[in-house]
């Protein structure tokens, strides 16, 4: 029997996400996907409550049926992980179809084939001069310090023509933003206001005197009659400075850390170097990349998914990670194998905000990895597994540091 009332709070779920034991699945979303596909959950920060849609099928209604809607969460203090919400009102992803359509279509060239092809490129010279220097220093090194870190930084710096000097600051104000603890609420406002103010000068820069950059393309690419106006290209280059380089950072140091801590699987790709796409795809999959849940939906209309009735204006909240966990969707998904049948997993979203920067992360992820495994044939862990230090503080699942020797 569906539950027909959100008012009903006894079996309402206290969520904080906080789960962080090394990629260890979150226990309580694992839970969840078994017992309660479609549950009621409190936050940490926000008001009120929320559903929680674990199911890889309802993940995929809720992410692509027009009566759940990304832009309803405006002005409303949605249950989130954040003590500060990370999004703003102009962002594409605070946007619906068609709205959001026409700017996706306009970042879209940016990241076609023949572009992430040409970019391939650069990005192996890059990875070529990060391993260089790796190997200069000597063993043992900290492949989240010396790839993980650097790699998708200067490659979506490059993207944008963001000059070097201002990078580290960047990434510092972008790291800020992600931060969970509550006592960083005033720290994480200011770091998002100062990233608006920067890219906003920037962005007029470029539209006054444009170059070769994306953020060039952005500023004098047409939809018909219309440009992006200064808010709308502000706020797009901010975000893709953000999902252009956290996510990649992280998943390049969780990746690393799951080959080297299985050896028959990094053996097979030594092996057999074309194995590499489809084995990537598989990690991505199966590793827990981030804590809990992001940007929510608003049911516009009642619902039922699963049995359950989902009211209008209801928030309601997907997770891709349990979502790729799914085991009607993947036959053992808690097994990590990497010659299982095709499926697509969830990793990088799905539906109208699925990642645009996608092809470039793959690219990124793929390049660092056969380098890597080209350069250093005896790359192992330097310490015990057990020893590795994890993050605990933000909304992602990532070592500190990743000590490796060769």
């Amino acid at each position: 029997m569906g539950r027909t009332s959100v008012e009903n709070t006894e079996t309402v779920r206290s969520c904080p996400f906080d789960f962080a034991q090394q990629l260890d699945f979150d226990p309580q979303l694992g839970e969840l996907l078994t017992r309660e596909p479609v549950s009621r959950i409190r936050m940490a920060y926000g008001e009120g409550e929320a559903w929680l849609v674990t199911r890889y099928e309802d993940v995929r209604t809720v992410t692509t049926d027009r009566r759940f809607s990304r832009s309803a969460v405006l002005g409303r203090d949605f249950p989130r992980m954040t003590p500060e919400p990370i999004v703003q009102a102009e962002s594409i992803n605070l946007m619906d179809p068609p709205a959001s359509s026409r700017l996706r279509s306009l970042v879209a060239k940016s990241f076609t084939p023949r572009r992430v092809d040409h970019m391939r490129t650069r990005t192996q010279g890059i990875v070529d001069g990060l391993l260089d220097e790796m190997e200069s220093a000597g063993a043992p090194s900290d492949f989240a310090a010396c790839v993980a870190a650097p790699l998708p930084l200067i490659t979506i710096c490059e993207v944008l023509g963001i000059p070097e000097v201002d990078r580290p600051w960047l990434r510092g104000h972008a790291l800020t933003m992600m931060n969970t603890g509550a006592a960083g609420r005033e720290n994480a406002v200011q770091a998002k206001a100062e990233l608006r103010a920067y890219f906003t000068e920037l962005t007029g820069e470029r539209r006054r005197s444009p170059g070769e950059d994306l953020i060039s393309t952005l500023a004098t690419a047409r939809d018909g009659a219309e440009l992006l106006d200064d808010q709308e290209l502000a706020v797009m280059a901010m975000v893709l400075l953000i999902t252009g380089q956290d996510t990649t950072t992280y998943q390049l140091g969780n990746i690393a850390y799951t080959l080297l801590t299985r050896p028959p699987l990094l053996a097979s790709l030594r092996a057999e170097p074309d194995r590499l796409p489809r084995t990537l795809e598989e990690l991505l999959r199966y590793i827990p990349f981030r804590k809990g849940v992001g940007i929510p939906r608003i049911a516009t209309e009642d619902v039922e998914l699963s049995g359950v009735m989902i009211r209008a204006g209801d928030v309601v909240h997907v997770s891709y990670l349990t979502a790729n966990r799914d085991g009607l969707k993947f036959a053992r998904p808690d097994e990590l194998d990497p010659d299982r049948p095709s499926i697509p997993h969830m990793t990088f979203g799905w539906g109208a905000h699925h990642c645009l920067g996608a092809p470039l992360a793959t690219m990124e992820l793929e390049v660092a990895f056969s380098s890597l495994l080209t350069r250093f044939p005896a790359l192992r862990l330097d310490v015990p597994p057990e020893e590795v230090r994890w993050n605990t503080t933000s909304i992602w699942r990532h070592p500190l540091a990743l000590p490796v020797t060769w």
